[in-house]
């Protein structure tokens, strides 16, 4: 049998109130949840969590590109660390982020490049960000991605060409409640529409990116609302909604090698 799974919320986070959050996607058939981990602390916090839902989170540790001036001397330690425990299932929220800058671009590429070789050790996943540089990003994983066994790229909002270039390399497509914005989703659409069903995981990358087309009176996006996003890309794609959750549940266990967990 399967689920709905949401392959990237921020918890711990105060606009996720815990655990309704868990207990709203529960009810709404989302039995699967990946916590994001964008620093050493909060990937400890999100585990610590996960490990009060044995049979539906899961959890990332990493270092965002936002923290990348903030990373420990010994942070690729850390997360070694952090990865012994079979809940974590993929390095990252890792990546590049020129766009805003919170981070120097060297020190960025220093430690996303160092992520992506303990991925590489550790034989797991990347959970990758991009923002306003893909060229640099797109080198480094060409450059890794022989060796890597998987990646994803979380909340994908590029265009058609980069979607491809991604696809190239083997790699998974998150996509978000983004497709559902009339305006800014515009470029998203136009590349889910070319998206193989093999390659596409669900996310909410809730509390953000609350789906435009819902009517709320909290605007804080939930795990729950996957099903609607879901239902808007079958529509989208002309595709059976049953057909589409089959391929993105089978996707996210073949990515995450977590099926003995969540085939309950």
């Amino acid at each position: 049998m399967t689920h709905w799974f949401d392959i990237g919320i921020n918890l711990p986070d105060k606009r996720l109130v815990f655990p309704d959050a868990i207990d709203h996607a529960l009810n709404n058939d989302v039995t699967g949840i990946l916590l994001i981990g964008t620093d050493i602390q909060q990937s400890q916090e999100a585990l610590s969590i996960a490990q009060q839902f044995p049979n539906n989170l899961v959890t990332s540790a990493g270092i965002h590109p936002h923290y990348a001036k903030d990373a420990a001397p010994d942070f690729i330690q850390q997360l070694k660390n952090l990865a012994t425990n079979q809940k974590v299932v993929a390095i990252g929220e890792c990546g590049l982020d020129f766009n805003r800058n919170f981070s120097p671009a060297q020190t960025q590429l220093r430690v996303f490049e160092q992520q992506l070789e303990l991925a590489c050790e550790l034989q797991l996943p990347v959970y990758l960000h991009e923002r306003d540089a893909f060229a640099e990003q797109i080198a480094l994983l060409k450059a890794y991605s022989p060796k890597l066994s998987g990646a994803v790229v979380h909340c994908f909002t590029g265009s058609l060409a980069q979607m491809e270039a991604y696809l190239e390399l083997g790699f998974y497509i998150g996509v978000t409640g983004w497709v559902c914005d009339p305006k800014r989703g515009e470029s998203l659409r136009e590349a889910v529409l070319k998206l193989p069903s093999q390659r596409m995981l669900l996310e909410t990358d809730s509390p953000y990116l609350f789906p435009k087309t819902l009517k709320a009176k909290s605007r804080n996006n939930q795990p729950a609302h996957i099903p609607h996003i879901a239902e808007f890309i079958a529509n989208l794609r002309n595709q059976e909604l049953q057909d589409l959750k089959q391929n993105c549940w089978q996707n996210t266990m073949d990515l995450f090698a977590v099926g003995a967990s969540f085939e309950h």
